[in-house]
């Protein structure tokens, strides 16, 4: 598995592994002993989520807080997204900042998101299914968010603003300057 540092730590692009013939392909998408010795530390993944959405769909930008903060590592199963984490941790000389990776069924790549970050993502393929492992059970109290659109951020979400489609729950949400962490 080939492991890309992100300017934000301890966020890593992971690469599995792909064995093509005529057939089709193999990869061995997650593997706990190899990940734990890129992440430097145990993470147990205790929840399992997917979803699927169409072009334009933006979805976030989310966190947990507190006890029930959330690690991530997601990936695309079908079609192409762009994913991006933004660093919420107060402390952090990165606070604030963002990347932004392509996850596609093609390329294979995935994103570890650690705690302390908010998540999100656009769909730039007619549609996508979208997986993602978490450390830490769902907790509806535990919600947080920051508006897609923040000035701060300066996200570029590739699309055009008038072609995303936002929830109406994450049209409410705060800035980051507003917002709980």
């Amino acid at each position: 598995m080939r492991v890309t540092k992100t300017e934000l730590e301890g966020c890593f692009i992971l690469e599995p592994k792909v064995f093509e013939d005529d057939r089709g392909y193999f990869m061995e998408s997650y593997n706990s002993e190899m990940f734990n010795d890129i992440i430097g530390r145990k993470v147990t993944f205790v929840q399992d989520n997917q979803a699927f959405s169409t072009i334009g769909v933006a979805r976030g930008l989310h966190y947990q807080i507190g006890e029930y903060a959330q690690a991530k590592l997601v990936r695309v199963i079908q079609g192409k997204v762009l994913d991006v984490a933004v660093d919420v941790r107060k402390d952090s000389v990165t606070f604030g900042k963002h990347i932004a990776v392509e996850l596609s069924a093609e390329n294979k790549k995935q994103l570890f998101v650690p705690r302390g970050f908010a998540h999100g993502y656009v769909v730039l393929s007619k549609t996508a299914e979208f997986f993602y492992k978490c450390d830490n059970l769902y907790n509806k109290n535990a919600e947080g968010g920051i508006i897609y659109n923040d000035r701060s951020l300066n996200i570029d979400w590739i699309l055009p603003h008038d072609d995303l489609i936002i929830s109406e729950k994450d049209l409410v949400l705060p800035s980051l300057e507003n917002a709980s962490l």
